[in-house]
């Protein structure tokens, strides 16, 4: 599933392409897509609207019209690319938006978990949703203050989105590794140095994530607004290496399952 990096490199990369452009029709060729009773008052909506913005919270691709918001998650392997309306359309796209200047955003997604959301305040879909570990203003402080409130094992608190917005399976356990805790480990177990190297563990390896625009795994799941795969594929530490030397300790990077969660951890340098 795309997680922080991935929605954050595909929402530059769609700014640079629709901001500014006008919806002139769209196409729901599987309804389900759309989270709304009625699939014609979308359209009806939706269409004649202009695009003000593209941002990111979460796990959203937020889309500021000009009097509405156009919410996307792209959930298992949702991709979202803007293209000529004369390229061909595949099976597995279920949403078409064409634009005034002669091209289309399109939502692509072979397992049909995506979701498109028109509503008027992003809030009434994300107001759950916990603080951007990116964001300037999310100091150690509150990290510490969120953990305060939780006794739960650490893998499991990290991919709770109520918690932090936008960690996923990979970045939960490299920022793990990377703070040299294991997933097991309990929150209200954690000394403030230990706190200390967690939070700045998520907030480095997010940021290096995005700064290598995402991972793409060998599924080739995840691709950024422009068809491109991600880079930081190459930097991971623990995240599907089952087996493999540890780049620390040269020791075998082990699996386990948390929650139901496949998780990757060096037994030796996590504790």
């Amino acid at each position: 599933m795309p997680e922080l990096p991935e929605v954050e490199t595909v929402a530059r990369g769609l700014a640079t392409q629709l901001v500014g452009r006008t919806i002139e029709s769209t196409t729901v060729r599987w309804p389900r897509t759309i989270a709304v009773p009625c699939v014609r008052d979308f359209e009806a909506r939706i269409i004649g609207r202009t695009v003000v913005s593209v941002g990111r919270r979460g796990k959203y691709v937020v889309v500021q019209l000009d009097q509405c918001y156009l919410l996307i998650h792209l959930k298992m392997s949702g991709r979202l690319m803007v293209l000529p309306q004369e390229e061909p359309l595949d099976k597995h796209t279920h949403t078409v938006f064409d634009l005034d200047d002669g091209r289309q955003l399109r939502f692509r997604d072979v397992r049909k978990f995506g979701r498109v959301y028109l509503i008027e305040d992003p809030a009434q879909v994300t107001s759950s949703l916990g603080p951007e570990p990116l964001a300037h203003d999310f100091t150690l402080d509150d990290f510490q203050r969120l953990l305060s409130r939780r006794s739960g094992r650490l893998k499991p608190l990290l991919l709770n989105q109520q918690f932090l917005a936008g960690l996923g399976n990979i970045y939960a356990d490299e920022s793990l590794f990377v703070a040299g805790l294991h997933p097991l480990r309990k929150a209200d177990s954690l000394a403030p140095e230990d706190q200390a190297r967690l939070y700045a563990a998520i907030r480095s390896v997010l940021q290096r994530a995005v700064d290598r625009r995402g991972t793409t795994l060998d599924d080739g799941g995840y691709v950024d607004a422009a068809g491109e795969a991600g880079e930081y594929q190459s930097d991971i530490s623990v995240y599907g290496r089952t087996g493999e030397p540890c780049s620390v300790c040269t020791g075998p990077i082990e699996r386990i399952v948390v929650g139901g969660r496949s998780t990757h951890y060096c037994p030796h340098c996590q504790c």
